[in-house]
């Protein structure tokens, strides 16, 4: 039976007309699943979650360091699912959303933007966790970052790396939430990195790759 998930988004990719927005991406790296988008930024409101089998909060533009209502329910909204016993992943803006609800504070990273295929190491916590199971210690991600979480609100750190201290976390059996964008490819990070809006510094020492892992983590995530 396909499994239905809820995708909430709260922004969209700079990048939508040429490689498509977050569903195209997450569609592609989930495989077999039916998604239900909701534009959160745009004022749509999520149906009820019982009739889901998963929660995915993508990644935004925008900054949970500028707060908003609809930014606050939405939050509420996941906590609320995980309540109800389903599976909540928050990726990149939806991590971060996700911890400030769990009481995390949100903060501007001081070494600057993360960009392009970077490498994450699994803590012990990480290692032990299902949704990083039978993954190495340390492999490739694709990353677009300024923004990061700063320990706090009971998160339980599951990867990490010299960059940015929470790269994934769980909170409790099926909350989590990732950093880095499991749904993006080479294609869209180089994307990323060669937008006129990147900064020359920050292009300079982003790479991409191809690396199968993030795709691997969402198809993970919707097994438990």
């Amino acid at each position: 039976m396909t499994k239905r998930v809820l995708l909430m988004k709260p922004g969209v990719t700079s990048s939508r007309a040429v490689l498509g927005d977050y569903e195209v991406w997450f569609q592609r790296a989930c495989g077999e699943v039916s998604l239900h988008p909701v534009e959160l930024y745009a004022g749509e409101v999520p149906p009820s979650v019982s009739t889901f089998d998963g929660v995915i909060m993508t990644g935004s533009p925008l900054s949970v360091t500028q707060p908003t209502e609809w930014m606050e329910r939405a939050g509420d909204f996941m906590l609320d699912a995980a309540e109800r016993g389903k599976p909540v992943l928050g990726v990149c803006f939806g991590h971060q959303l996700l911890a400030w609800r769990h009481g995390a504070r949100i903060a501007k990273n001081p070494l600057g933007r993360e960009l392009g295929t970077v490498h994450v190491e699994l803590t012990p916590a990480g290692r032990r966790s299902p949704l990083f199971e039978g993954f190495p210690h340390r492999f490739e991600v694709q990353a677009t970052h300024e923004d990061l979480v700063l320990v706090g609100g009971g998160l339980e750190v599951l990867a990490s790396n010299t960059a940015c201290g929470v790269q994934a976390f769980a909170r409790g059996p099926r909350t989590f939430g990732v950093q880095f964008h499991p749904e993006m490819d080479a294609t869209s990070i180089r994307y990323c990195i060669e937008s006129k809006d990147t900064r020359p510094e920050d292009r300079a020492r982003a790479v991409a790759r191809e690396s199968s892992w993030g795709a691997r983590l969402l198809r993970r995530f919707l097994e438990l």
